[in-house]
């Protein structure tokens, strides 16, 4: 998770140092706040052409909890990162790029614990479905209705 997360900001440093790049080889270079408008807001489109067709088949083949996740999960991120950035700023705590992993590793194990007690329950469920509903069809012997 923590070689994840670093190769993400150094995707997202790079990245950045090519943006900056091309600003400054161009005739009008934009401003910093410029520049946010106009990559957030493009990075925001392309997302939105991306997740949106995900979500919708998602949606249609009856997979709610996974868009659940990913809307959770993209929550914990920035909350995580929030409190780091906040715990900096505000003196109230050591700003640890371990305790970002650590919270989203919390979040991924308690998520796998309650899929798996989820699944449990499911297939409980299922199986005194099916055999409620084999007993309907096939009563025992002697309490035939045609005696």
């Amino acid at each position: 998770m923590r070689s994840l997360l670093y190769g993400a900001v150094d995707l997202l440093a790079r990245i950045h140092d090519w943006i900056s790049s091309l600003n400054d080889s161009v005739e009008h270079s934009f401003s910093d706040k410029e520049l946010h408008f106009l990559v957030i807001g493009l990075m925001g489109l392309l997302l939105i052409f991306i997740i949106y067709p995900l979500f919708r088949r998602l949606a249609r083949k009856n997979h709610v909890m996974v868009i659940s996740w990913i809307y959770v999960f993209t929550l914990i991120l920035v909350i995580t990162f929030a409190i780091e950035i906040g715990q900096r700023l505000t003196g109230t705590g050591s700003m640890e790029f371990a305790d970002i992993v650590f919270g989203i590793g919390g979040f991924v194990f308690l998520f796998a614990v309650f899929a798996l007690l989820r699944a449990i329950v499911s297939t409980i469920a299922d199986l005194i479905r099916i055999r409620k509903n084999t007993r309907k069809e096939n009563p025992p012997c002697g309490n035939s209705s045609d005696a």
